[in-house]
């Protein structure tokens, strides 16, 4: 008989927990979920307040008789499932499965997976937090009636097995709103006047920009007006105006939460969202180091705070002082986003000493990078700030005006370990000379540059970006971000080209039927509403099925509304231009589980369908033939020629070139 049986969720877990207790401590892993609301029905009971009608997941049966047996034989059982919303629901369930009364003493949770930290949460479990655990049920019960009630609307209308979802209609409708942005973008001509100028007392030469004219800021957007500045100022001389000088401290970025480490791994690291949370969770879980043995490298990786622990900063600065020395130590304390949950720390690496170069035997590739970006984010953000020297040169030339901004790094600071990336094209950080000026000396012109651009047009969403609008409007969670988007591409709502996340036609059509029938609940503002609720739940504020409650009257009311009025609607379909080699008539774009193929409208009469070929406008170069676009198993383009394998072996994952036709 154990004297102790621990339950968690993941084999890797219990395996990391079980070496540091040993002795007769049983440590067990449920596999994450045991009991959840079946799929083949609603679940959830209407007419007896919302109550969920659990069952045990299938393919569990054994696994539940194993752990009702470890428990039986176990004099405390502990629940040490993963320290937020999710974990404390599974928690809960695993305490209804081994009949643990609700007011047990027997929760324990660890923000980090080492020696010290497991022991000390043994010695002071809790009971299970209901508050969390009834968060959690609200989640999962209005997300289940949002998709089983919304979803057959969209069978009935556009095909079987289609999902509408409360937070992944949302992604889809910022996806397909921003590609609309895109195809109505016009873009707009203007126009950059740079002229190098000469300083003689240093012999330096350096880059002003024009600004206006009389001091005030003059926009260009036409070639007309280029010339008539550059005709304005033929003949003038480059006084110099006013000169200042002064510093730019550029500071750390926080500590990663979960968001923040998803975009930058993207940027940086190349990772999915899915990657990362899945490497992040290794990290986590344990990795065997050495002598050290098996120990949780990174602190909980679903976190919105970034807060960090008195013992990690401590750690931090010891590590700095000793490697860089006092100046590059700045203690910094973090202000956590006003929705944040701040349940525990930000992501950081949970012992300061194991550098990721000095383990790097012991991870694999993608563990390393993670590790190493965790590890160097962490530690930057508890160093001085970067420091630059400014000069801001303020340039007349007859009654037109000049700016030349110049900096350069004085002390690199936080910069000597890590620098966050952005989306923008805007590289702030770039080091630009200009000498020292001195007000009214003139300065001399050696060459004018024009250029011309037009806007652009917002950029598509990547996986990246779209977390970054997700947290910023409020909508989803940590837990929430990866899920979302992969249900939106495995539904094939929206795809990946180069990163950039674009709808299909099939989305498009989705996302049209739902906001224009449930313009109410398909928002950002609702969805972010619904989201604070929920903390509200999971503080104690509000009482969840009181959340239902007001939910559901008004979308029962909805959804029946919308079922009449789409009764003797029917979807458009697009035709092509592709005859059915049949019976003749013009073929139809159909949408399958794989994407769009052609089919005959004559159906059922005549069951003609076949699909889409993508070609390109380029030649093969090896026959001439026309060139097919064909997706791989893993949705990456590749280039195929239509004589392919009969006549012609060429196969690319490069797009093949237009030759340019040579001048006669």
């Amino acid at each position: 008989m154990a004297d102790k049986l621990i339950i968690v969720e993941s084999p890797a877990k219990a395996n990391t927990i079980k070496k540091f207790l040993g002795g007769s401590t049983k440590v067990v892993a449920s596999m994450g979920h045991i009991r959840d609301l079946p799929k083949s029905k609603l679940g959830v009971d209407v007419a007896n307040d919302f109550e969920p009608e659990y069952i045990n997941i299938r393919g569990k049966g054994d696994l539940i008789k194993s752990l009702k047996k470890d428990a039986k034989n176990a004099k405390k059982v502990y629940l040490a499932t993963d320290p937020d919303r999710e974990g404390e629901a599974i928690a809960w369930h695993l305490a209804h499965i081994l009949e643990i009364p609700e007011d047990c003493i027997c929760r324990v949770t660890f923000n980090e997976i080492t020696k010290e930290t497991v022991k000390e949460a043994i010695k002071k479990p809790r009971k299970i937090d209901m508050n969390l655990t009834d968060a959690q049920q609200a989640r999962r019960v209005l997300d289940r009636i949002v998709g089983y009630k919304m979803s057959p609307v969209l069978w009935k209308k556009v095909r079987r097995g289609l999902s509408a979802g409360r937070v992944q209609s949302v992604a889809v409708k910022l996806i397909v709103d921003r590609e609309e942005e895109i195809e109505k973008f016009i873009p707009e001509e203007y126009w950059n006047i740079f002229v190098m100028l000469l300083d003689k007392n240093t012999e330096k030469t350096f880059m002003a920009k024009f600004y206006g004219k009389d001091g005030k800021k003059v926009e260009i957007h036409t070639e007309e007006e280029v010339k008539e500045i550059l005709k304005g100022i033929e003949k003038g001389q480059y006084i110099v105006k006013d000169v200042k000088k002064g510093e730019r401290k550029k500071n750390p970025a926080p500590p990663f939460t979960t968001s923040t480490m998803q975009q930058e791994a993207s940027r940086k690291l190349g990772f999915t969202l899915k990657k990362t949370m899945s490497v992040a969770q290794g990290l986590y879980e344990g990795v065997h180091v050495g002598e050290r043995g098996t120990v949780g490298l990174i602190t909980y990786m679903r976190t919105d705070s970034t807060r960090i622990s008195e013992e990690a900063r401590s750690a931090a600065r010891v590590e700095i002082v000793k490697k860089y020395g006092e100046q590059y130590y700045e203690n910094r304390y973090y202000k956590t986003k006003q929705n944040s949950q701040d349940a525990h720390e930000g992501i950081r690496p949970t012992y300061i000493d194991l550098e990721p170069d000095s383990i790097k035997e012991y991870l694999s590739k993608d563990q390393y990078k993670l590790y190493k970006l965790i590890y160097n984010r962490f530690l930057a953000s508890q160093m001085s700030s970067a420091i630059y020297s400014t000069i801001s040169a303020d340039i007349g030339v007859n009654e037109y005006n000049f700016k030349a901004n110049g900096q350069t790094l004085k002390f690199k600071g936080f910069m000597t370990l890590y620098v966050e990336t952005s989306d923008d094209k805007v590289q702030e950080d770039e080091e630009t000379s200009v000498p020292d000026l001195i007000a009214g000396q003139e300065v001399f012109k050696q060459k004018i540059d024009t250029k011309q651009s037009f806007t652009e047009p917002p950029p598509r969403y990547t996986e990246a970006s779209l977390v970054k609008a997700l947290e910023e409007k409020g909508i989803g969670r940590p837990s929430t971000y990866s899920p979302t988007i992969t249900t939106i591409l495995d539904r094939r709502y929206i795809e990946k080209e180069q990163k950039q996340l674009v709808p299909t036609e099939l989305g498009k059509i989705v996302n049209k039927l739902l906001t224009e029938n449930f313009a109410d609940i398909i928002n950002v503002e609702f969805t972010a509403k619904i989201e604070e609720e929920f903390d509200n739940v999971a503080e104690g504020k509000e009482e969840w099925k009181q959340v239902i409650r007001e939910f559901y009257g008004p979308f029962e009311e909805k959804v029946e509304k919308v079922e009449k009025e789409l009764e003797h609607v029917k979807l458009e379909e697009e035709v092509s231009d592709v005859p059915c080699e049949k019976c003749g008539r013009m073929m139809v774009i159909k949408y399958g589980r794989y994407g769009k193929f052609l089919a005959c409208p004559g159906y059922p009469e005549c069951q003609n369908a076949k699909p889409i070929i993508e070609t390109i406008d380029a030649p093969c170069p090896k026959c001439g033939g026309k060139i097919q676009v064909r997706k791989s198993k893993k949705k990456r383009k590749f280039y195929i020629c239509e004589n392919n394998p009969d006549k012609c072996d060429y196969i690319s994952w490069n797009k093949p070139k237009k030759e340019k036709k040579e001048k006669e």
